[in-house]
Formats: C-alpha cells, structure tokens, sequence
C-alpha cells in the first residue's frame, strides 16, 4: 500500500485518520502542524499521498501544498484535503492546487477512494519512508 502523510491539528482526527489508513494497510506518519509536515518530508523524503486539514494554527494546509508545489520534488505529489471548512473559496483553492477536497466528518470508504485515485493517476516514486 502506500506511504501517506497526515496533517492535522486536531490530535483526535489525526488519530482516527492515521487508524482507519493503517487499517487499510497503509504506511502512515502524522504530523500536527503544517512547519512540522514540511520537516518530515525534509527527513524522509515524499510520501507517496498527503492528507491534509486546511485550518490549521501557524500554516494552512494551502499553504503547505503551495509550498510543496513549488519545490521540484513535491510538485506533483497526489494530494488530498480533509477538511470542516466548505468555503467555496477553500474548495476552489485546493482543486487549483490540484487536490481531492473532501470534508468532515468523513467516511472512510470516500478517503480511501481518493488514495486509490490518486495513486493511479500520479506514479509518484517518492523516497524515503
């Protein structure tokens, strides 16, 4: 399966998500902000899929894949944003970013057919992990 990193501020969510991707016989590493995100990626190298909240103190997850966007390594590093907000503009932005927008709460079987998706449609031949 595949390496997936977890973004998320909210310990909780974080928890469930990295359980229930573990459950589906993913490899899973979680980060709790976006500075720290960046950080395991700098350390590892890309995971293969990143799953992202978009509210988070500090640095968006927009942020964050605007970042990534821009660094050759990561540029086309499949990526999904697992969020509360429904702001239209949050939503627009995150597909501009070319990610997958779903919102919370989420039901896993959607999470786990955005993964699949993604892996599909990018081969991304991340190192590390």
């Amino acid at each position: 399966m595949a390496r997936v990193l977890v973004v998320e501020d909210d310990p909780d969510i974080r928890q469930l998500v990295e359980l229930r991707l573990r459950g589906l016989g993913h490899r899973v590493v979680s980060a709790p902000s976006g500075a720290e995100a960046l950080a395991v990626i700098a350390e590892r190298g890309a995971p293969e899929v990143v799953v992202l909240d978009v509210a988070m103190p500090g640095m968006t997850g927009l942020e964050v894949l605007r970042t990534l966007r821009a660094q050759p390594e990561t540029a086309d590093l499949p990526a999904i944003f697992l969020s509360a907000r429904v702001r239209p503009e949050d939503i627009a932005a995150g597909e501009e970013l070319g990610a997958v927008y779903l919102t919370k709460p989420f039901v896993v079987s959607a999470l786990a057919g955005a993964i699949d998706k993604a892996l599909q449609a990018n081969a991304h031949a991340a190192g590390g992990w």
